[in-house]
């Protein structure tokens, strides 16, 4: 028999989306995926280089469980001279991936009748982390007029005498929004206020746009700095989601919690990604302003075609690479006997008829919006648009 904390846990609906995608690719089906967050570009070669040196230097055995000391101290001078932060070595844990980050926090701070507070639309994993460390997921709305920032009135009404922690993505998935400072100084204050901790997801850091300015929590003062833990990794930002790494930041007796937990599951993360990741935080970074660059074109074409469509509107995401157009003036429509009732039955409708994946918008808590990645070609992104127009097209009162 399986255990209650397992029967709790649904799988990923974004990763179910691509596997039916690539299932349909694979049958011969054109499908054009707007679906996984994975970026389209390939790792760049001084990584790749670091890591094959990595291999032929024989850098293969075990490492420290948290991560060798020059990685560390790569992370460090990356979160000084972008962020303004100083943090010591046993303040940073590097895992296999931020969202193991995410997982090794949650081990360390929930327990059971535990409040954790996420604002929603939100990150999928997110509520189910929670759940797998018997606390309970508390959702606070969040709004297209706020652009997707959390009320801090709003979220003080959700705080309790239970609440351990609020879960902050800034830029977020899978609205694209930024929090900019005034809003996190308001909910900084509740923190201290209220005496819980922050969970700052910053992996989608380097992704923003048009004069957006990133500000980490964690960066507004001592006091926050010490009831913030930092989530980042490199996935995103240089193109490696298929290494497997992310890190940590914060208080030295919540890392090292963590680094014992993760001692216990996955031991140190790859011993060859762990070179890797020093060559992407200290080599160039050209890569990464001419990914964004890219970026920056699809997300102004994808926004602009998607508001073109009749039942259709779509905020412009300041960051990340994922658009979010509100749906539900498309719900109650009908497309032969078929009834659209839902953002599922949209997605499956348009992955059915059209051949383009997404996402429904109730796998991030708000059944009125689908999630579209931009992190694929601008020729399939046209041609994705021009299916997705004819598809709603095709729907009737």
């Amino acid at each position: 028999m399986l255990s209650e904390r397992a029967k709790k846990i649904k799988p990923s609906p974004t990763l179910a989306i691509d596997a039916k995608a690539k299932a349909m690719k694979a049958a011969g089906e054109d499908v054009i995926s707007f679906g996984v967050g994975e970026p389209d570009f390939d790792t760049p070669d001084n990584i790749k280089e670091a890591a094959g040196k990595a291999m032929k230097d024989g850098f293969t055995k075990y490492t420290a469980v948290g991560g060798i000391d020059p990685l560390k101290d790569a992370i460090i001078d990356k979160l000084k001279s972008d962020n303004g932060l100083s943090y010591r070595r046993e303040e940073i844990i590097v895992s296999t991936g931020a969202k193991h980050s995410l997982y090794n926090v949650a081990q360390a701070l929930y327990g059971p009748g535990d409040e954790v507070i996420i604002p929603s639309p939100y990150w999928v994993s997110y509520p189910d982390q929670v759940l797998l460390n018997d606390a309970v997921p508390v959702f606070v709305e969040t709004f297209e007029a706020d652009s997707f920032r959390v009320r801090p009135e709003a979220l003080e009404e959700r705080i309790t005498k239970k609440t351990k922690a609020l879960i902050l993505n800034s830029p977020s998935n899978p609205t694209g929004m930024i929090y900019d400072r005034k809003t996190l100084e308001k909910i900084a204050e509740l923190a201290l206020k209220h005496n819980f901790y922050i969970v700052s997801d910053e992996i989608y850091e380097k992704l923003i746009y048009g004069g957006a300015e990133h500000v980490s929590v964690a960066s507004l003062d001592k006091e926050v700095k010490m009831k913030t833990v930092l989530i980042n990794g490199l996935s995103k930002s240089h193109a490696m989601t298929g290494w497997r790494i992310g890190y940590a930041a914060g208080p030295a007796e919540i890392v090292r919690a963590m680094t014992n937990i993760q001692s216990q599951s996955t031991s140190n993360p790859t011993s060859i990604t762990q070179k890797a990741a020093i060559e992407a935080l200290r080599g160039p970074q050209d890569f990464v302003v001419r990914m964004r660059e890219e970026f920056d074109k699809r997300r102004k074409y994808l926004v602009e075609e998607l508001n073109r469509i009749e039942g259709m509107h779509c905020l412009m995401p300041a960051g990340a690479f994922y658009a979010f157009p509100n749906t539900s003036q498309l719900y109650g429509k009908k497309a032969g006997g078929r009834q659209i009732s839902s953002s599922a039955d949209l997605a499956l409708y348009l992955l059915e008829e059209a051949r383009v994946a997404l996402v429904h918008g109730s796998a991030f808590g708000d059944d009125n919006y689908i999630r579209l990645s931009y992190a694929t070609s601008l020729a399939d992104i046209k041609r994705g648009v021009e299916r997705i127009k004819g598809a709603v097209g095709g729907l009737t009162a």
